[in-house]
């Protein structure tokens, strides 16, 4: 979950989380629409289903036992090299580093030059303390989380200022444009229902999740309301119009109606159900 995602934005929906699938098992029997339904507004849904094809492999393959190297996590659906090595080091003991954006930042200031991904594994490897690996890893990482930041790094109060190469924070990087980009969606109410349109499951994007209906140009008339969302590098002004019969009508054969004790149990988009929080709040 903390993959491309805040600290602060991850603990509400972990706890869900493991409330929900308490153990490999579980999630591994679950359907899919209701591990993404649990995960709806963390973002980049890829990460769930390869969660839950990776406890489907655990469960079903490996009866519940989880790898206790590197290599072995790396054989698993969605691990690549630095999960694979955070876990066997962490809560298995394997003595391998792990490099991720914050140690990567830390070796290169504490050497002086960037080397670039792959060497930043290899001088982490010479480094490691191979008796306490899992701690040395979290120590690396947590003081690039929080002392050797990209600005304002707290050099004078670093545990590592005497052999630092750098002292003081790299010159800042040109960041590319965000992109800006203007959706509209309608809003159809059926008593205590809305309706709700499903992606297809071939999309490239949030495949298989639920979203109000998407208006292909600017609607005439007046919102309902506006938000503002972001997505990676794109930010998007969102806006909602009441649904016309028209588009209801063309909307059947890939539409339903949902009510909102339903509403927890679909793989909402974040911003659908930001949207329906605001437009459609309990009462």
């Amino acid at each position: 979950m903390l993959q491309q995602t805040r600290v602060a934005a991850v603990l509400e929906h972990y706890a869900r989380f493991l409330q929900r699938f308490p153990t490999v098992q579980a999630l591994a029997a679950a359907r899919e629409q209701s591990v993404l339904a649990i995960w709806s507004g963390l973002g980049y849904y890829h990460r769930a289903r390869r969660l839950h094809q990776a406890a489907k492999v655990i469960a079903r393959e490996r009866n519940g036992e989880f790898p206790r190297t590197a290599e072995g996590w790396r054989e698993l659906p969605g691990i690549g090299r630095y999960t694979a090595a955070a876990i066997a080091s962490i809560a298995f003991g394997e003595p391998v580093a792990v490099v991720d954006g914050n140690v990567e930042r830390v070796l290169e200031r504490m050497f002086g030059r960037a080397e670039g991904r792959e060497s930043a594994w290899q001088r982490a490897e010479t480094l490691l303390d191979s008796a306490r690996p899992g701690d040395f890893n979290q120590a690396m990482m947590e003081l690039g989380a929080t002392m050797c930041t990209p600005r304002a790094p707290q050099c004078l109060l670093c545990p590592l200022y005497r052999w630092c190469e750098s002292r003081g924070a790299d010159a800042p990087k040109p960041q590319p444009a965000r992109k800006r980009r203007q959706i509209h969606y309608a809003l159809a109410r059926k008593g205590e229902s809305v309706l709700l349109v499903q992606r297809p499951l071939g999309a490239k994007r949030m495949a298989g999740m639920w979203e109000l209906p998407e208006l292909p140009a600017a609607p005439a008339e007046e919102p309902l309301a506006k938000f503002r969302h972001f997505i990676t590098d794109t930010d998007y002004d969102v806006s909602v119009v009441p649904a016309s019969a028209n588009l209801v009508q063309s909307r059947d054969g890939n539409a339903r109606w949902f009510t909102r004790k339903q509403w927890p149990k679909l793989a909402l988009t974040g911003l659908t159900r930001k949207m329906l929080c605001k437009l459609a709040p309990a009462t």
